[in-house]
């Protein structure tokens, strides 16, 4: 570490439990690797509008980023919420402007910039999302704000979730979306999409033998990008490599998205690959 002075920026992530976060590691080899005067800390927070007036009255308090459960909460104690946050219906990037507290999110662009960094084109290409949470709401708004692709397909288990996710990128603009079922309407989506992202915990460890996909329904040249970074090859990314896909991998998002938080809040370009290093032997598995 640097040594921390007056002039050291503060950043941090909140969230309930926060022990697992990888965003310090992260964060602070980002740092090193710029020769930046910040740190960043993990704060198990249970109270947010106290944390927040705190965080107002601290001008060296640079930026939050904000996990589970707190992303919907914080939306009611922040002073600005950008409008692709508004759609998302969250917020993980908050930044201190002078005691002014701006909501933000980057885990859509930053899906799309993982993407864009493989190499990956989605104009005019049909889209299909693996579930209807949050992290699939929030990449979901991001490709049809973000990006021409030509068609948005998202299939869950819950229907509700799933009509509800449609309805409201529709009624932001996406005019090319549809819904459906994750059990019923898997294959004939799959056989008509060229980019799969899937967006649910199926494979996560210690579950990681599980899959989503059948691999026999997935067809060469597609794309396929799991949100899942743990294991760092998920069962469905090793079976669509077999099956002649383009993968991409869930630790990429997470990169991207932290990176871009720490673009905003230190107006420095980010050293990725200092980021990548710092958590590679947690995520390489």
């Amino acid at each position: 570490m640097h040594t921390i002075d007056t002039a050291t920026k503060l950043c941090a992530v909140i969230g309930n439990p926060v022990a697992h976060s990888l965003s310090p590691r992260m964060h602070n080899a980002a740092y090193r690797a710029a020769n930046l005067n910040f740190v960043y800390l993990g704060f198990h927070i249970e109270n947010v509008s106290a944390f927040l007036n705190g965080v107002r009255a601290m001008p060296s308090f640079r930026g939050v980023s904000v996990t589970i459960p707190h992303k919907r909460a914080v939306m009611d104690h922040i002073d600005v919420i950008e409008p692709m946050a508004q759609h998302v219906g969250s917020v993980n990037t908050i930044t201190n402007e002078g005691g002014k507290l701006i909501g933000s999110t980057t885990d859509g662009p930053g899906a799309l910039r993982s993407l864009t960094e493989a190499g990956i084109n989605l104009c005019d290409r049909r889209v299909l999302f693996l579930g209807s949470g949050g992290a699939v709401r929030a990449v979901a708004f991001a490709v049809s704000e973000m990006t021409k692709a030509s068609h948005v397909t998202i299939l869950g288990r819950t229907r509700e979730n799933v009509d509800e996710l449609v309805s409201d990128l529709h009624n932001a603009g996406c005019a090319r979306v549809s819904g459906g079922s994750l059990n019923d309407d898997l294959r004939d989506a799959i056989a008509s999409s060229d980019i799969i992202v899937q967006g649910t915990s199926v494979g996560m460890e210690p579950n990681q033998h599980e899959t989503c996909v059948p691999k026999d329904i997935l067809c060469p040249g597609q794309v396929v990008f799991d949100m899942v970074y743990r294991p760092h090859e998920t069962r469905l990314l090793r079976e669509a490599k077999e099956a002649g896909c383009t993968v991409v991998h869930g630790i990429d998002m997470l990169l991207y998205q932290a990176a871009l938080q720490f673009e905003r809040w230190t107006g420095a370009s980010c050293p990725i690959e200092a980021m990548r290093e710092a958590v590679s032997d947690l995520t390489s598995r």
